[in-house]
């Protein structure tokens, strides 16, 4: 019995330390700029919140959410501009980057002749996309609890939900991107993206589409991260944020799996 589970301990743990190892080596190439890119990945959703929740706010004024509670138009719109953030620091890295290194880089041709394996660089190249959303998500969160849009206890609670946005849109954008075949398809994985970023619940509740527009809305991988978010960071997330955590881990693997068994093709062809 023993004989039989020790390797797979084992396997599992050389595994891990290989992943790392393709992060380190993201971390060490781009140490010197790093601060570069944190700001960068912040700034953006700070000018929405700024700009919509509360110049726009000032117009709108407080909103009534489906459960009949009040909120400032602020505390509505910055859990949407997280789980925005979040999307986008790991789709950057997971997508451009990730498309770079492998087409025209050629940079995971070398490390295939090392031991470790496509779906091992498939999790490295993930786990440092989450560094850098992680990074995002967490300033961002000190700001929602600086500015009274949050409390302190949700937004600690709402950190580890912004990780799991940034890892289920990482898996996602590193599957699209194999099948990527030049610069030019990211032009429509941008337009999603932004399309994704408008009609999420972002600005408005999803109940203020007409029936088919909403239930289009509902099942995006974006609403599911807003909802999820905002009912933690405004207390009033129900038995509903379950299926937020069920639809996202489904989302992440399977995306993880078909961005390793692509690069396995790709790589191995």
């Amino acid at each position: 019995m023993v004989s039989l589970v020790l390797p797979r301990l084992v396997d599992v743990s050389a595994a891990s330390r290989r992943s790392a190892s393709v992060a380190e080596r993201n971390v060490a190439a781009l140490k010197s700029v790093y601060w570069l890119l944190l700001v960068s990945g912040f700034v953006e959703p700070l000018l929405y919140l700024l700009s919509i929740g509360v110049g726009v706010g000032a117009l709108v004024g407080d909103l009534t959410l489906p459960g009949g509670q009040v909120v400032t138009y602020a505390a509505f719109v910055a859990p949407a501009m997280l789980a925005s953030s979040a999307m986008t620091g790991a789709l950057a890295e997971t997508t451009f980057n990730f498309f770079g290194k492998m087409k025209y880089m050629k940079l995971y041709d070398g490390v295939i002749a090392t031991p470790v394996r496509p779906f091992e660089i498939a999790l490295g190249e993930l786990g440092w996309a989450m560094l850098r959303g992680s990074a995002y998500s967490a300033a961002f969160l000190v700001v929602m609890a600086a500015t009274g849009l949050t409390s302190a206890a949700r937004a600690v609670t709402a950190f580890p939900a912004a990780v799991l946005v940034g890892f289920t849109f990482g898996a996602l954008g590193m599957a699209l991107s194999t099948f990527m075949r030049s610069w030019q398809d990211f032009d429509l994985m941008g337009s999603a993206q932004f399309t994704l970023f408008l009609f999420s619940g972002t600005f408005v509740p999803a109940e203020a589409y007409p029936a088919v527009l909403r239930w289009l809305v509902e099942v995006t991988p974006l609403y599911r991260s807003v909802h999820l978010i905002r009912g933690i960071s405004l207390g009033t997330a129900g038995w509903g944020w379950l299926l937020d955590v069920l639809y996202l881990v489904v989302v992440m693997t399977l995306g993880l799996l078909v961005a390793s068994r692509r690069m396995g093709r790709l790589l191995y062809k």
